[in-house]
């Protein structure tokens, strides 16, 4: 991709903001700097709450990460109005998100701009969600990264294909 080129601006959201969607914005970061493209993106994300506004990620899901080289450093905030128009993808980790999405949206041109997480897998397609791992144990934060890392590698060569129709 050339770097002049407008940046892809990507925002996740979870319930929370603070166990799925900082991780699919730590995984995606380390997967867009591994591949050299970090001036290419503008990565974020966010809640459909707000009530762990400005709270670092879950401990739980941070240790898990960080066993893996991930960095979550990111802190909660719920989506905003302007979110809708600034960013050009707003990717939801569940149907509940993706309902709430669809009904914060401001007006319909932001519609096309939500999608799913798991719509972006490659390997793990048989999981149509995101499972939300706040109420589970090791192994519910362990899928949860094993989804995320799957859809963030598909989610890269899906830009990669949009950039490349767009910027021929």
């Amino acid at each position: 991709m050339d770097q002049n080129k407008t940046k892809t601006k990507i925002l996740f959201v979870c319930l929370g903001n603070i166990c799925r969607s900082p991780s699919a914005e730590g995984i995606m970061k380390k997967i867009v700097k591994r591949e050299g493209l970090e001036s290419s993106f503008h990565i974020d994300s966010a809640g459909i709450l707000n009530y762990h506004q400005g709270e670092l990620p879950d401990s739980r899901m941070r240790s898990h990460a960080a066993r893996r080289g991930y960095d979550l450093n990111s802190r909660s905030r719920p989506i905003q109005y302007d979110d809708f128009f600034e960013f050009d993808m707003i990717i939801g980790m569940d149907d509940n998100n993706i309902m709430d999405l669809k009904r914060l949206s401001p007006d319909t041109t932001a519609l096309p701009k939500i999608s799913r997480m798991t719509d972006y897998s490659l390997r793990l397609k048989q999981h149509n969600h995101v499972p939300d791992p706040y109420y589970s144990g090791a192994e519910g934060f362990e899928l949860v990264l094993d989804i995320l890392e799957d859809a963030c590698e598909g989610l890269l060569e899906r830009c990669k294909e949009m950039r490349a129709a767009e910027f021929p």
